[in-house]
């Protein structure tokens, strides 16, 4: 026993001593937690039950120039789950996935199915998803995220599901936006479609750059085709974002504020006419329809149609066939259907003017005639015999008679004294030949392949004409030095003979042969083709009035009077030339296109070109001397004051005045009845 007077031990003091110390510790740590780490844990704390959430912006309109809309945002509901959302009870659940079932008329699980896109899945029969099997997938990722069980389904299905919500806890109707294409096939290689965002690792710099845009992967589209590819930005606007607070299973109980506010998509109004574009895509499809009937065959497979007014560069319509309907790439991609569409030879899903380039023919001459006149080569009023054909001997063995080579006209008899209106006029190929890569025997020195490049280029050729389409092609301008590259080969007399006719090496784009036509009708501007006539806000105010842009800052380098002439040659070509007189279409009644009327003047220009292609090779048709050939014309009128120009390319059409000069007169003719109907206050819809 210790004495009364006697100090604690030691160990007491070390105890109460540490019981201060930790008493003390406990404080300090209570004091850190509550004070100094407040707003990191109150921040964490905040983040739990607070979520940003991505609000969609409402994507632009297109409408034609008149305000007919060619595009539109209508609403499309989705039946979705949220599996975290779903009861406890096994049974409850497999009753909500048999109710889920029976509405969307799908099956429960299909055996052996593997992960797709819900919306590819199916219904019916041909469901390759059941419910349970897409719940149970969406459940393994992210089980707190709404599942597509059916996507734009019938709203008086998705008011149906939500008079029964009360019942099927976890299931939900989501409404989003959907693109409709009103006008479909009619406009689809104008205006495009658009798809889901690409996986990472299929497309990872376009999956990234849309996602640091705002775009939300699963929801958000983006454009992958016409307008909506190229107007991507201007008609997306800019994805918001607001901060809701959620409670821990998820459910929304408030809006606490928007973080980035939500811009609207703009508008945009082309500068096409759908009901001339109505008018231009009957008259190539029925021209097309009626050849292949007469035949029993499909003889003739694709074509182009393009109107503009010469004055601008506004693209009044363009036709490109074959085509497809966009609608059904609407609401997901069809892969069946499109996997048809990217396997058919000629390549509906491109716009065949500005996606692919063709030999142009004749229809080129307008450029070799200009710069022959431009360099003084030739005297307009000289006349060159055309005996039908020349010959052209082998330079290294000119004895060999069995090297030379014929180059003909199409008119194998010829047609005698030809001078330069009558070249153009009667598409003379002699003529060009001579004025084009000369002939000695006349003292015709020739453009030659240098000095023709240099006019291709000033025409526009070789480089893109920048209209708002995706994916254009520049065309080729040929040289010496590129098919001694290319072929190992030196650059003959008969390699100039064919470039100047438009034929060998010289490949266009539709547009820009129909935009080098301006040039000439306009009186040497050279302007940039547009689709677009203005931008609107969501209130039709105008933001952007698109004004005529010029590829080139100057005038082109050409005389009046050179243009005058060339003008005169297609005048006499629609007068006396290869355009004139009933144009009969094997059997069919007579087609004049001479003049729209006794008061309209028209001029143009035919063209027939010679083709060797990946689709004719295999088919024997590439025979010497018996090629297939493409058909093309281009117009335009009045010729005294030109307000409008057409050039039609139809592929394996033969001779462009017996294909394409047809429907580039009934396009023609389309435009000034539509004109007449307006000034006389016809709504023509």
């Amino acid at each position: 026993m210790t004495a009364a007077n006697e100090s604690p031990p030691l160990r007491i003091y070390l105890f109460y001593l540490g019981l201060i110390g930790a008493s003390l510790g406990l404080v300090a740590r209570l004091f850190v937690l509550q004070v100094l780490d407040q707003p990191q844990y109150a921040a964490e704390a905040l983040e739990n039950r607070v979520s940003r959430v991505s609000d969609p912006a409402p994507r632009g309109i297109i409408y034609d120039r008149r305000g007919v809309p060619l595009v539109l945002n209508v609403p499309s509901f989705n039946i979705v789950v949220v599996p975290a959302n779903l009861p406890d009870s096994e049974a409850r659940t497999e009753a909500i996935y048999q109710r889920l079932a029976e509405l969307l008329d799908m099956p429960l699980t299909v055996p052996g199915s593997s992960a797709q896109a819900p919306c590819t899945a199916g219904t019916g029969p041909n469901a390759t998803r059941g419910v349970r099997d897409l719940v149970e997938e969406g459940a393994g990722f992210r089980p707190f995220d709404p599942v597509k069980i059916g996507c734009d389904v019938p709203k008086e299905l998705a008011l149906v599901v939500r008079e029964e919500r009360a019942q099927l806890p976890g299931v939900d109707v989501q409404v989003e936006p959907l693109r409709q294409y009103p006008t479909g096939e009619l406009t689809a290689a104008l205006v495009g479609y658009m798809a889901p965002l690409p996986s990472p690792d299929d497309a990872p710099l376009t999956y990234h750059y849309f996602v640091s845009r705002g775009f939300l992967p699963g929801r958000d589209r983006y454009g992958v085709a016409g307008l909506e590819a190229s107007m991507q930005d201007i008609l997306a606007g800019q994805n918001g974002s607001s901060l809701v607070e959620k409670d821990v299973g998820g459910q929304t109980l408030r809006v606490l504020g928007v973080e980035t506010p939500t811009v609207p998509g703009s508008n945009i109004q082309m500068t096409i006419d759908a009901r001339l574009q109505s008018a231009t895509w009957a008259a190539l499809t029925q021209r097309i329809k009626f050849v292949n009937d007469y035949l029993d065959r499909q003889e003739v497979f694709a074509g182009v149609a393009i109107v503009m007014n010469p004055k601008t560069g506004e693209i009044l319509s363009m036709v490109s066939w074959p085509t497809y309907d966009n609608n059904r790439f609407a609401r997901f991609i069809e892969p069946d259907y499109y996997n048809a569409l990217s396997s058919d030879p000629f390549y509906p899903l491109l716009n065949h003017a500005v996606n692919i380039v063709y030999p142009p023919g004749s229809v080129f001459k307008i450029v070799t005639a200009t710069g022959v006149l431009e360099e003084g080569l030739i005297d307009p009023q000289r006349t060159l015999e055309d005996p039908g054909k020349i010959t052209i001997r082998d330079q290294y063995f000119p004895a060999d008679l069995g090297r030379a080579r014929d180059f003909v006209c199409w008119n194998r008899e010829g047609h005698g004294a030809v001078d330069f209106v009558t070249g153009i006029a009667q598409s003379c190929n002699v003529y060009f030949y001579k004025i084009g890569g000369g002939y000695a025997d006349e003292r015709v020195e020739g453009l030659g392949i240098d000095r023709l490049g240099k006019w291709m280029r000033l025409f526009g050729f070789g480089e893109p004409t920048h209209v708002e389409l995706p994916g254009e092609l520049a065309g080729f301008i040929p040289s010496p030095d590129w098919k001694r590259i290319t072929w190992g080969e030196s650059w003959s007399t008969g390699d100039t003979y064919n470039a100047v006719i438009g034929q060998g090496y010289v490949h266009v784009t539709p547009l820009q042969m129909l935009n080098a036509y301006n040039a000439i009708i306009n009186g040497g501007w050279l302007f940039q083709p547009t689709l677009i006539d203005k931008i609107l806000d969501g209130e039709g105010n105008v933001i952007t009035d698109t004004q005529p842009v010029l590829l080139h800052p100057e005038r082109l380098p050409v005389a009046d009077e050179t243009l005058d002439l060339v003008r005169r040659g297609m005048r006499m070509a629609v007068v006396d030339g290869t355009l004139s007189g009933d144009l009969n279409i094997f059997g069919e009644i007579g087609v004049p296109i001479l003049d729209v009327s006794e008061d309209l003047h028209v001029a143009g220009k035919t063209g027939t070109a010679e083709y060797c292609d990946a689709f004719a090779w295999p088919r024997g048709w590439c025979i010497p001397g018996q090629f297939p050939t493409h058909s093309w014309t281009a117009l335009y009128a009045p010729y005294e004051d030109p307000e409008v120009s057409v050039i039609v390319f139809v592929y394996h059409g033969g001779e462009g005045s017996r294909m394409a000069a047809p429907i580039a007169g009934n396009i023609l003719r389309a435009y000034f009845e539509l004109k007449t109907l307006d000034a006389q206050g016809g709504s023509g819809g």
